[in-house]
């Protein structure tokens, strides 16, 4: 069904993921609809497709399609107030659409999103598109938004512990060091490599409850 969600304009994006059935949650549709993907692509008329595209350093920002199922998986622990890790954050996009959730607009209740990459001028860049799409980033006055340079498998344990971890990149193994930096209650979204080595990928759910007790759960296969 992605191919039929391509659009020209990032609200036509978002609705028609919505209509086929690839955004489920109105709260996710509505902080998507705020992140012009525009603004985080390096060519912009192909903003608007849901296919991964270039960010240059060799890396690229994943299919929209790709950021909803993460960003409805993680949902629950997406709530007002919560914290929230974003490893492998390329050009900032999803860090964008997590902060709507968390540090939404007149809500009294304020989270904070910290997006970490390994690739310098990926850091920089992210943090000039959030500004561009309107957002408060690091130094920034009253900024719920915190984007760092480093080796993401590491996590960042100065904010931690995060209710949510998103990464972005397939690790070869599920890095303990970010399990350790969820919160109890917590949950992580992350690719693994897959053990066969085919060449393929799993998405696992790994979810640490209340009494600190982890739980793995293999989600689905991609490429």
């Amino acid at each position: 069904m992605a191919w039929r969600s391509h659009g020209n304009t990032n609200v036509e994006l978002v609705e028609k993921l919505t209509k086929n059935g690839l955004i489920n949650s109105p709260l996710v549709a509505e902080a998507m609809k705020k992140v012009d993907r525009g603004n985080y692509v390096i060519d912009r008329q192909d903003a608007y497709r849901d296919c991964p595209q270039s960010i240059g350093y060799k890396a690229t920002i994943s299919a929209p399609h790709m950021h909803a199922h993460a960003t409805e998986n993680l949902l629950q622990f997406l709530q007002p107030g919560m914290r929230v890790l974003d490893v492998g954050s390329g050009s900032g996009y999803l860090c964008g659409v997590l902060h709507h959730l968390v540090s939404p607009d007149g809500d009294e209740k304020q989270g904070k999103v910290v997006g970490i990459d390994h690739i310098p001028q990926l850091v920089d860049m992210s943090i000039a598109n959030l500004r561009k799409d309107g957002l408060k980033v690091n130094a920034d006055a009253d900024s719920k938004i915190l984007m760092v340079c480093g080796d993401g498998r590491k996590g960042y344990p100065q904010e931690a512990p995060y209710n949510a971890i998103h990464v972005g990149a397939a690790a070869p193994m599920l890095p303990q060091e970010l399990v350790d930096q969820l919160a109890t209650p917590g949950r992580m979204f992350i690719p693994v490599d897959d053990e066969e080595g085919w060449g393929g990928q799993s998405i696992w759910q790994v979810d640490k409850d209340a009494e600190g007790n982890v739980n793995k759960q293999r989600l689905f296969g991609v490429q």
